[in-house]
């Protein structure tokens, strides 16, 4: 079984989620259109940008649709 998150880990994973969101409101794109350009659900974005856990693929998958270095991203 997994741990629990510390306030460290919680306050990273919603940092991360807080830059998802930004890079795409800075591209003026929805959430659903960007759903259709990460081949997921739009509910699956939803969750990414509000701390429901985005993985290093999910980052990495932003950065390729908007032109973002990872070492950008962070």
């Amino acid at each position: 079984m997994a741990d629990k998150l510390n306030k460290e880990d919680i306050k990273f994973r919603d940092q991360i989620a807080a830059r998802l969101r930004e890079i795409r409101e800075a591209a003026d794109m929805n959430q659903t259109v960007l759903s259709h350009e990460l081949g997921v659900d739009p509910l699956s974005v939803s969750r990414y940008e509000t701390g429901g856990g985005a993985s290093i693929y999910v980052v990495r998958s932003y950065c390729k649709v908007f032109g973002v270095s990872v070492k950008n991203f962070f």
